[in-house]
């Protein structure tokens, strides 16, 4: 037999299947479900995982980590969007919260590895006495991008049974063994928003009043009026209440200072370099001189080739080979040579050519 392992159990046929799959190789579990944020009675996830949990005949706690949540995600992405950055909540939360709290939690019940349902891999290389991110088999399903801010020790405890398989087939695994999950919808990409107005949430977390200002153009001259800093996202085009002879206009730029919004055109929102910092580096430890590599800012899109140089501690500077649209200050930048994840870090700005 081999020592106890804890599974992030979110009710979902993913982390069920992850589950099935370890309790096959012989492991010892522990079914953990966290309670995030208070939902009015709405969250079927504790009852729909506990209920594989028996299924399978091993024990299932849930936890509440409202606090947690509150303090390590949603503050820092209220405050990231008063500030007129665009965070990654879900990059976050996995490091502070599933493979940070969770991960304690897991250990102080005596169990060695933390294991979840995302599509990932890992590995450890003794060459280089370091553990190793890599994307999923599938890369339709890869889920790297997010686990790009896991640590050498979060990793070193990290299980990702799911690494090599589709969603066909865990699903196909799911119903040939009868789990209650087998046929669950996947989840929301925001947990705690699920309708995806960032803005209302906003105003009804913090009870603050957003004041509305002026709509800029690159020259500086007043377009019209924003509804609030907190309402937009560079590459924004939707919900502006604008209109320009020269053409559509899209988010260009937040300035929280002067409570503006810059406006431009689509081709005005393309950039090749950025600036990132908060640097987290996974394959490595540190990048030496300028480096060729692949890498994507945003997590539904593909690597594109770029050269990334290390200019400080936890910064890189990094200018890919085509311009990209929407570089957004605040979302995640992920660097890959070929599979393997070399690290991750935070977007401060994009550069204009």
């Amino acid at each position: 037999m081999l020592q106890r392992t804890a599974v992030a159990m979110s009710g979902g046929v993913d982390s069920s299947a992850a589950a099935l799959l370890l309790q096959r190789e012989g492991r010892e579990l522990l079914g953990l479900t966290l309670r995030l944020f208070h939902s009015g009675g709405t969250d079927s996830a504790p009852a729909d995982a506990a209920a594989v949990s028996r299924q399978l005949g091993f024990p299932h706690h849930t936890l509440d980590m409202c606090r947690e949540f509150q303090a390590e995600v949603i503050e820092p992405f209220i405050a990231d969007y008063e500030a007129g950055r665009t965070p990654n909540p879900c990059v976050r939360c996995n490091r502070a919260i599933k493979f940070g709290a969770l991960l304690q939690k897991a250990a102080e019940l005596g169990c060695s590895q933390l294991a979840t349902g995302h599509y990932a891999q890992t590995e450890y290389d003794a060459g280089l006495d370091r553990w190793l991110l890599r994307k999923a088999a599938r890369p339709d399903k890869d889920q790297s991008y997010v686990l790009a801010m896991l640590t050498q020790e979060q990793l070193s405890r990290a299980l990702f049974p799911l690494g090599e398989l589709s969603k066909e087939e865990v699903r196909a695994l799911a119903r040939e063994a009868g789990l209650t999950s087998a046929g669950k919808g996947d989840s929301q990409d925001i947990c705690f928003i699920p309708d995806g107005d960032y803005g209302s949430f906003i105003r009804r977390h913090t009870g603050r009043d957003y004041p509305s200002g002026p709509y800029l153009d690159g020259s500086g001259a007043v377009l019209g009026q924003h509804t609030g800093i907190i309402d937009y996202t560079v590459g924004q085009r939707r919900g502006l209440g604008v209109s320009s002879s020269g053409g559509r206009l899209y988010v260009k730029e937040l300035r929280p200072g002067e409570n503006a919004v810059v406006l431009s055109s689509n081709d005005a929102l393309f950039a090749r370099t950025l600036t990132a910092g908060r640097l987290n580096l996974i394959a490595c430890p540190r990048l030496e001189g300028p480096v060729r590599l692949l890498a994507k800012v945003r997590y539904r899109m593909a690597e594109q080739p770029c050269i990334v140089e290390q200019t400080g501690g936890d910064t890189i500077r990094l200018t890919f080979d085509q311009p990209q649209r929407a570089v957004t200050p605040g979302q995640t930048v992920v660097l890959y040579d070929g599979d393997l994840v070399v690290g991750g870090a935070v977007i401060d700005r994009s550069i204009p050519d």
